[in-house]
């Protein structure tokens, strides 16, 4: 008999820059997929606490705002460990689920003042598995978050499998992509803002070429998520409901969507899965298996921070 085992995605909208009701959140859809059976759950990019999409909107010249904006980011970041991932860490064990947190990071081992995005990994046992940090942002991001470093290229066993994350365009660079591969991922958590056509289809590349799951998940986000004390929240089209709608989905190593993309709405995905798909796939092409050609290509990681 084939071993099923239910993953999750989570496509929720945080409380905007408010961290511990944005926890709050996040611990009751832990504990309501942990009741659904399922053994992961992986959250959207900085779920905590929401995308600073301002970036995009407000020109550097606005300094004054751009301050202030930031210090509410900082304020609203999680520090690795903190009360915050205390209580995510309580609610994996109370759900016997393994969780993937997208979060802003404090620098907390220099001045506690600078910004990473991460991915936050908790057991089913309530413990902090690791974290990795987005290597290089994209664009206006620059302007909020450092680059991480290739210390935190890892993969993790959990009950669902060996689990590896990537966050957003970092599923764009292929020498990270084989960094990950190469960690024996089965189940990649790619994190993203990126709702497009564009990125779906190169979610379901990835898992053909990785010989994994994908679960790719990103935040939903109204207009009306944001609340009326932010000035840039006028830039947007007076018409527009939909910041962001989403699109999250899980995908197979045969590049087939086994659930979503959830569009415009909030809700938890569910997929069973079996890890002799993973094999399955991988008789004919292993990327860093029997088609990785050693003899022909030199790789290497520099994991020093």
């Amino acid at each position: 008999m084939t071993k099923k085992t239910k993953i999750a995605a989570a496509q929720i909208s945080p409380v905007f820059l408010n961290k511990e009701k944005t926890i709050d959140k996040a611990c009751k859809a832990i504990l309501e997929a942990g009741e659904h059976g399922a053994k992961l759950i992986v959250f959207p990019e900085v779920f905590i606490s929401g995308y600073p999409d301002w970036v995009w909107l407000i020109p550097n010249s606005r300094g004054a705002e751009l301050n202030e904006l930031y210090v509410q980011l900082v304020e609203n970041a999680v520090s690795v460990p903190d009360d915050s991932t205390h209580r995510l860490c309580e609610a994996a064990r109370k759900a016997a689920i393994s969780v993937v947190m997208g979060m802003h990071e404090r620098n907390v081992e220099t001045s506690g003042t600078s910004l990473f995005n991460s991915l936050l990994f908790i057991s089913e046992a309530g413990n902090i598995l690791g974290k990795h940090r987005k290597l290089i942002p994209t664009g206006g991001e620059r302007l909020i978050w450092a680059q991480g470093d290739g210390s935190t290229f890892k993969s993790y066993s959990t009950p669902a499998g060996k689990i590896a994350g990537l966050i957003c365009w970092e599923n764009y660079m292929p020498l990270a992509r084989n960094a990950v591969y190469e960690t024996g991922a089965q189940i990649l958590v790619s994190p993203t803002w990126d709702k497009s056509p564009n990125w779906l289809q190169s979610m379901q590349h990835i898992a053909r070429e990785g010989g994994v799951f994908v679960v790719s998940t990103c935040m939903a986000l109204r207009k009306a998520d944001i609340p009326d004390t932010y000035d840039f929240k006028k830039l947007y089209p007076e018409d527009r409901d939909w910041i962001n709608p989403g699109n999250s989905c899980i995908i197979n190593p045969k590049g087939q969507m086994i659930a979503g993309p959830l569009e415009a709405q909030e809700g938890i995905l569910y997929a069973e899965i079996s890890l002799n798909e993973i094999t399955e796939a991988k008789r004919m092409f292993d990327v860093v298996g029997h088609y990785s050609r050693p003899d022909v290509f030199n790789f290497s990681v520099n994991t020093n921070n």
